[in-house]
């Protein structure tokens, strides 16, 4: 039988590592002296690369702005659109930078809500943790309910109210979705 001979080449070879070293960032004048920089900094020809705007332009630009946008306060009410509709929630658009969401929970009464419903929120919180602008229609609805109250009882206006429940001393009565308490002396029957 013929052996085979067999050589084991062994190539050692090291892995180079180079080494690379990093200049020092090099500080233009300016990010050396901030303070110096701002005073000795030209305005005018730092516009001149900007092209003008026409005051008729901005004019036109700011209305439109105010016409389309709404300025967001906290606890006001504004009007808003049902956008979205989810299994839990309701996308309202306000004109703000952004669109707020609304439980569907608070649309119980309102089975038939659909997109492009118009409906009164109030801005609980312009912006939370996350963003996101919260609204709340419920709110929205009481608020609305307690200055129709104001405005009969202002005005002396007798106002009609459907009986909840008795209670000992007389009953509850809801007034513009309100629930409000109604003495049993007060109690006129005709």
């Amino acid at each position: 039988m013929a052996e085979k001979e067999t050589k084991e080449v062994k190539t050692s070879e090291e892995p180079k590592t180079e080494v690379k070293t990093k200049e020092a960032p090099v500080l233009s004048e300016a990010q050396a002296n901030p303070e110096k920089f701002l005073k000795e900094f030209d305005w005018h020809n730092y516009e001149e690369g900007i092209e003008q705007v026409a005051d008729k332009k901005l004019e036109e630009f700011e209305k439109l702005v105010n016409e389309n946008f709404v300025d967001t306060l906290n606890n006001e009410v504004v009007e808003g659109e049902v956008i979205h509709i989810t299994d839990r929630d309701v996308i309202i658009d306000i004109n703000a930078k952004s669109e707020g969401v609304i439980s569907l929970n608070e649309f119980r009464y309102n089975p038939d809500l659909k997109l492009g419903d118009k409906v009164e929120v109030l801005i609980d919180v312009r912006e939370d943790a996350t963003g996101q602008l919260v609204l709340s229609h419920r709110k929205a609805r009481v608020i609305k309910a307690w200055d129709r109250v104001n405005a009969a009882h202002d005005s002396g206006e007798i106002v009609n109210g459907f009986v909840k429940c008795r209670t000992k001393g007389g009953m509850i009565v809801d007034v513009f979705g309100i629930e409000a308490f109604l003495p049993g002396s007060q109690i006129d029957v005709k």
